[in-house]
């Protein structure tokens, strides 16, 4: 019972949304895409491509990004099912981070308040508010979100604004 309510004090606010953005890192500038070779990805005829010198997780959730092109958006897809017909904003970044190695299982997009380690990455950067998130990986947006609404996840160099969001990034990358 004590455990249970351990897990209950920890968890519940995250899970309703009552985390203070106190103690988290605002995202202040918006996320703009420009190649630097050995910096950031590559987009190619809406592939993505890694920086030879990037970790190696890095390059996996570059390639699970890849494999997600094309898929439509689907509201809860890739909670269920790991492997979905479609995502949504969640779901995507689920997935990509479970493929490069970096969480296990998926969580909803108010989760991300407390995922990982506050602030930028080098690598990955995760950026939440309440009822959405998406991320950059090696500088290159991925997101299912934008000016006409929602759509499947999709490599975005187009620039984004972040009012509202919080930074959030994999411990290490």
């Amino acid at each position: 019972m004590k455990n249970f309510l351990l897990v209950l004090a920890i968890g519940l606010p995250f899970s309703i949304g009552l985390v203070s953005c106190s103690n988290q890192v605002k995202a202040k500038r918006p996320v703009s895409y420009h190649f630097e070779s050995g910096r950031t990805a590559l987009l190619k005829d809406g592939l993505a491509y890694a920086p030879r010198n990037a970790p190696t997780p890095v390059k996996r959730a570059i390639a699970a990004g890849n494999r997600l092109q094309g898929k439509p958006y689907k509201w809860g897809g890739g909670h269920a099912r790991q492997k979905d017909s479609g995502y949504d904003c969640s779901g995507t970044v689920s997935y990509v981070l479970r493929e490069a190695g970096l969480m296990k299982g998926s969580i909803p997009s108010r989760s991300y308040f407390g995922y990982g380690k506050k602030g930028e990455g080098k690598w990955i950067t995760i950026y939440t508010r309440k009822g959405h998130v998406f991320m950059t990986v090696a500088g290159l947006r991925l997101d299912t979100g934008g000016p006409g609404g929602e759509s499947g996840p999709l490599w975005k160099p187009e620039t984004r604004q972040v009012r509202g969001h919080v930074m959030r990034h994999p411990a290490g990358y």
